[in-house]
């Protein structure tokens, strides 16, 4: 029952993350945003969804999504 659970609340997390990354907008709120929609994707994959699924449905890079994962903050943002 719980993975079904933390099944359904990744692909939450990962659809607000895919929304916060199609609304950014402005410099100040561009990195806020960005710092959510790289949390939410954080929070997705402890919960289950594999980073290949991400960068899909994002449609970024499975490396830039991977940096994401790590903590770390990716060189350049890609553009979707």
């Amino acid at each position: 029952m719980a993975s079904r659970l933390d099944d359904a609340v990744g692909r939450l997390l990962l659809h607000a993350a895919v929304v916060l990354h199609r609304t950014v907008a402005g410099r100040a709120a561009t990195e806020r945003l960005q710092a959510h929609r790289n949390a939410a994707l954080r929070e997705a994959h402890r919960r289950g969804i594999p980073a290949e699924e991400m960068a899909a449905r994002m449609r970024l890079s499975p490396g830039w999504v991977r940096q994401v994962l790590g903590g770390r903050k990716p060189a350049v943002e890609e553009a979707a």
